[in-house]
This record gives structure tokens, C-alpha cells and sequence, in this order.
């Protein structure tokens, strides 16, 4: 009775058994809040899910979120079908792996692009155990190109009144929209009224990539001549952020001259008399402005910032000034140097030119140059140093004392500021003739002999020549002052002996001195080209014999052999005399002449008398 049961109670009992089993039964999913992504790349989105306590199939889907918030499917899976969703933006570029009461499902998306930055839904549906969702939103990331960067080319003016324009930075291509930072010497910029203004404009382009070119405008001030400016763009990338500098730029600066610099550029050092003077004028302003040139209260051509003086002289000595002219506040600034002009005067001497002593005196001459630094003086003679000083002195003067002193005056601190001057000394006296070391000479009659004779003395001695032979013709080849008198040469023909006598006089005496000259005679001989030419004759007959005789015994050895037959037996007696033998002929005569007789004893041509006969025999 107990057992029996209606078939409404079974029934009720069967709903009580599933409800208490879907009670229990649970779906779990399981998604990254996003997942990032290159464009262009691959992606894939997890969905791990759990289903317990049911054994019935999971069905997976997975929707999208448009742009315009709506949720569409792009994919159904169960133990029988799995299907992409057809004419969709996911159709061809999406696949699902993995199935399974616990397990995990993912969806691969192939050649990610901008638009398919969208919220991915994954549904699990476990049947009995009821459905579970999860959501994980993709991110697509573009890098962008390297940025440029671009100063102004102009002069910025630190007088402009709002901020001016100092370059344009530009990041082309990036996504999602990169950030662009000023720097200046590594120091980042911000927008500050009156002084910094960065103005940003953001392009999306067709592609949906944006571009940004961020404008900066500075208020400059001179400081800014010397600073660097970049720009730094900062972009994000999956898991982060990445950063890129611009190469550095530098802006010209425009600003006020405040001081000039003035200075001579060449030559370096002391300047002297007679130099090319270039003054350089130089403003701590930019840019240079005009300048103008004033020496001595006289305006000077100049070519820019130099000034160019040439041949200066001691009356260039002064100030040079240099005006420089503000052509936006018309402002001037002067600057200016002093130019001194060191000199050395031409050299004075006392006594000067010429001067006349007596033999025995004493002379005492001074050199002096008037010069703007210390100098040094000396004297020279022939090219060698005699005295040092401004003073030379000559005690007891002798004919050697005679001649032209140089004196020399320098300038030690400056180079090639030199001077000189010169005096001739002359000693008075009676003709002094200086003797030659050879006083007795010898020549060859018929030939010409030259003389010199140098008399020393003051005023300058005439020299005169005589010989001991009346008839003799003199003649003087050359006569010339020198330093300390006169040099005659004479040239004289040698037929004697003879003795020419060098004569000087002067108002103060003569003097003389005698050349003794000895004729050499030189003997006949005999001519040395005839004699020379018999020995050569005589050498050649010579020769030729023994030229013969060696053909003599070549025609007997062969002879001797057979080789040259002789009559029917082809041999013949050789200790008698026959006109087969062969012959030299020796003549009596002084010619030595020698003749080869033939082979038959005929004789060949020569002199027929008086002539003996050799037998070349063997």
C-alpha cells in the first residue's frame, strides 16, 4: 500500500528532482577586462568558462558592441555546429578553438584594424545550468613616424612684443593621438601668458590614424642664442608607453649692441713705419651692425668691420675709433684703440760722407738714429766688424786706417727696423807702392806679361811707367781707384830682358818701384809631327812582314799536307832553290820594301835593282 503511488504523485516528484538539480547546477566565465594589439597584428580574446553539475552540451556565442552601441553576434558553437556568423565585419578574419564542459574558448582575430576596436562578448550557455556572459574590450595601438622638427630660419628679435614663432614639431601616423612636450636644454616648456604659448593641432587622417603638429612660440631673450630646443612625443603601445626625441635646433637671436671690441689684427706685436695697419671692430650684438671709422678726427673708408692703414708713419699715432649705429633703436655704442707707430730715423754720422787725415791722427766719429725704442749700433769695414757702439776711434792713423766704415743701428725688441750710413776715411801722405812678392820675373820672349802696381796715398797717387829699354812700347790695360789709392796693370811684350819701373807721385811725394823682367829663348827642334809620322810608317812595315811570314808558313803547311799540289808528282824538293818558292824580297835600299814572289817564282811588281832574294824555306 505504501508502494503505490498515482501518476500525479510521480509526476510531482519528477519537477521537485530537476528543480533541486538546477538549484545546484552553476555556469562560471571567466575574461580579461581588454587585450591590446599592433594594428595589423593578430589577436586573441580568452573566454574561460566552467559548467558543474550538468552534462547536457555548452552552447558558445560571441557578440560584438558596434560603435553605435548595438550587440551583435559573430559567432554560435554547440557539440554539433560551429558557425561565423555570415555578411558580417568579422567573417572572414575571425576563428574560435576549444570546447568543453570546463575549458577555455578563444577567438582569434587575423589582421587587426581600426575599426574592429570594439567590446567582445562571450556567452556560455550550459542548458539545465542556465548561461553565463564575460566582456573584454580590444585595443588597437598604432606607433607613430619618427617626428620632425623644424626651426625658423629668420632672426628672432628680443625686442618683439608677444611671443614669436620657433618651430613646428610634427608626429604623422600614430594612434591613438600621440602627445607632443617642448623642451629647451632639457627642460620641458608649458604654456605660460606673455612668455610661452604651444599651440597644438590634432588630424585624423583617412586611414584613422592621427597626426599632431605642435607649434611653439617664445617670448626670446639673448640667453636663448645658446639653447637647444626639441620635442619629445610620448605615444602608447600594448602594456605601456613609448617616447621619441627630435634631433636639437638652434634659433638666431636677434639683439642690441651694448660694447664694441677694437683692436689692430695685423701685423702682431709693435707696429713700425712703413706697415699695412687692419684694424677688426667687433659689437657683442647680433647682427653686426654698421660701423664707421675715425682716426685722428678723420672719417676713414672701411670694408665692413675692418679698417685698412697703409705706410703708416709716426703722424698715425692716436685713437681709432669705431661707431656702431642700432638700426631698430638707432642707438649708438662706441669703441676705440690707440695706435703708436714705433720709428728709427735714418742713421747720423759725424763726421759725415768724407773725411781727410793726416798720417799719425786720431779720429773719433759718432753713428745716432733717433728711434722710439732702445737701439744698438756697429761699425763695419770690408764686410766684417770693427767696432760696436755709437763711437768709432782711430788712433795713429796708417794708409790701412784708410776706407769706407759702415755703421749699423738696429732696433733689438722690433725686426727689420734697421739703419745705416757710411763715412770714407782717407790718411794723407806721400805715395806708398806695394811691393810684389816676385820682383824678378820670367817669361818666353814674344809673349805678353802683365804688371800690377798699387800705390796707396792721399790725395790719390798718378802712376807712371818707364823701362830701360827706350824702344818698348807700354801700354796700361787698366787703372782703377780703390779704398786707399790707385791699381795700374800694364801689359808688356818680352823681347829682353828689361826692367819696367812703376812710378807714383803725388803733392806729397813720389815713390817707385821696379819689376826686373828676365827673356826666356826658347830653342828649335825638330818637328815632332814628322818624326811622329815616320814612326808610324815604320810600325806598319813591320807588321806587315810578319803578316807575311805567317802567311808563308800557312801556304808550306799546307803544302806539307798535300793540299796544294805541285807539278805531275804533287811533290817537289824544297832544299834547292825553284820558282815555286816562296819569297820576300829585301831591297837595299832605306824603304824596306818587301814583296811576296808567287808560287810559280814569278815576282810581283816592285823595284828590279839591287835587290837580294830570301829562300822562306824550311
Amino acid at each position: 500500500m505504501a508502494l503505490r503511488m498515482n501518476a500525479s504523485t510521480f509526476v510531482g516528484l519528477f519537477l521537485l528532482s530537476v528543480t533541486w538539480k538546477a538549484a545546484w547546477a552553476k555556469v562560471e566565465v571567466n575574461m580579461e577586462d581588454r587585450v591590446e594589439v599592433f594594428l595589423g597584428d593578430t589577436a586573441q580574446i580568452t573566454c574561460m568558462f566552467t559548467v558543474s553539475d550538468s552534462h547536457d552540451d555548452v552552447i558558445i556565442q560571441w557578440y560584438m558592441i558596434t560603435k553605435t552601441n548595438v550587440r551583435s553576434r559573430i559567432y554560435y558553437g554547440d557539440g554539433n555546429i560551429q558557425a561565423v556568423d555570415r555578411d558580417g565585419q568579422f567573417t572572414d578574419k575571425i576563428s574560435v578553438n576549444g570546447m568543453g564542459k570546463s575549458s577555455e574558448v578563444v577567438l582569434t582575430i587575423r589582421d587587426v584594424a581600426l575599426e574592429d576596436e570594439l567590446e567582445f562578448i562571450c556567452q556560455v550557455n550550459g542548458l539545465s545550468a542556465g548561461n553565463m556572459e564575460g566582456r573584454t574590450m580590444l585595443k588597437v595601438f598604432a606607433s607613430p613616424d619618427r617626428p620632425n622638427i623644424e626651426g625658423v630660419h629668420s632672426g628672432i628679435s628680443v625686442s618683439n612684443k608677444n611671443p614669436s614663432k620657433i618651430g613646428s614639431c610634427e608626429a604623422k601616423n600614430g594612434y591613438p593621438r600621440p602627445n607632443i612636450t617642448w623642451y629647451r636644454d632639457q627642460s620641458p616648456m608649458q604654456n605660460t601668458p606673455g612668455e610661452v604659448s604651444v599651440v597644438t593641432l590634432v588630424t585624423k587622417e583617412s586611414s584613422g590614424l592621427y597626426t599632431v603638429q605642435s607649434d611653439l612660440h617664445l617670448n626670446v631673450v639673448k640667453e636663448d642664442k645658446d639653447s637647444f630646443f626639441y620635442c619629445e612625443v610620448s605615444y602608447l603601445v600594448p602594456g605601456g608607453t613609448k617616447m621619441t626625441e627630435t634631433n636639437k635646433i638652434n634659433i638666431t637671436v636677434h639683439y642690441p649692441t651694448t660694447s664694441l671690441d677694437v683692436w689692430v689684427e695685423s701685423p702682431k706685436g709693435r707696429v713700425k713705419e712703413g706697415d699695412t695697419v687692419e684694424v677688426h671692430c667687433r659689437a657683442n650684438g647680433n647682427p653686426q651692425p654698421p660701423f664707421t671709422f675715425m682716426h685722428n678726427m678723420q672719417e676713414l673708408k672701411s670694408e665692413l668691420n675692418v679698417l685698412v692703414l697703409k705706410d703708416v708713419t709716426r703722424l698715425s699715432n692716436g685713437n681709432i675709433t669705431c661707431t656702431a649705429l642700432d638700426l631698430d633703436t638707432y642707438e649708438e655704442t662706441v669703441g676705440y684703440t690707440e695706435l703708436f707707430v714705433d720709428y728709427l730715423d735714418l742713421a747720423v754720422l759725424i763726421p759725415k760722407d768724407t773725411h781727410v787725415m793726416a798720417q799719425g791722427e786720431e779720429l773719433m766719429a759718432t753713428c745716432n738714429a733717433l728711434s722710439s725704442l732702445p737701439t744698438h749700433t756697429e761699425w763695419f769695414k770690408k764686410g766684417e766688424k770693427v767696432a760696436e757702439g755709437h763711437t768709432l776711434t782711430l788712433k795713429d792713423a796708417v794708409f790701412d786706417m784708410a776706407g769706407t766704415y759702415v755703421c749699423v743701428v738696429n732696433v733689438p725688441s722690433l725686426e727689420r727696423l734697421e739703419t745705416s750710413g757710411s763715412l770714407h776715411v782717407h790718411v794723407q801722405g806721400p805715395p806708398e807702392i806695394k811691393e810684389s812678392a816676385d820682383t824678378v820675373l820670367e817669361e818666353v820672349t814674344e809673349k805678353f806679361l802683365n804688371l800690377s802696381c798699387h800705390a796707396r796715398g792721399y790725395p790719390t797717387p798718378v802712376i807712371t811707367w818707364s823701362s830701360s829699354d827706350e824702344s818698348q812700347i807700354l801700354k796700361e790695360v787698366s787703372h782703377r781707384q780703390t779704398e786707399d789709392g790707385v791699381l795700374s796693370v800694364l801689359s808688356i811684350k818680352v823681347t829682353s830682358d828689361i826692367t819696367a819701373n812703376c812710378n807714383a807721385y803725388n803733392v806729397h811725394g813720389t815713390d817707385s818701384f821696379p819689376f826686373s823682367i828676365k827673356a826666356i829663348v826658347q830653342t828649335t827642334s825638330s818637328d815632332p809631327s814628322t818624326t811622329e809620322g815616320s814612326g808610324v810608317i815604320i810600325a806598319v812595315i813591320i807588321i806587315c812582314i810578319l803578316l807575311l811570314a805567317i802567311l808563308g808558313s800557312v801556304l808550306y803547311f799546307l803544302y806539307k799536307k798535300g793540299k796544294i799540289p805541285c807539278g805531275r808528282s804533287g811533290k817537289q824538293d824544297l832544299t834547292k832553290p825553284n820558282k815555286d818558292s816562296i819569297m820576300v824580297e829585301i831591297n837595299n835600299d832605306n824603304t824596306e820594301e818587301a814583296v811576296l814572289l808567287g808560287v810559280n817564282g814569278d815576282k810581283k811588281p816592285t823595284s828590279e835593282q839591287g835587290d837580294k832574294y830570301m829562300d822562306v824555306q824550311k
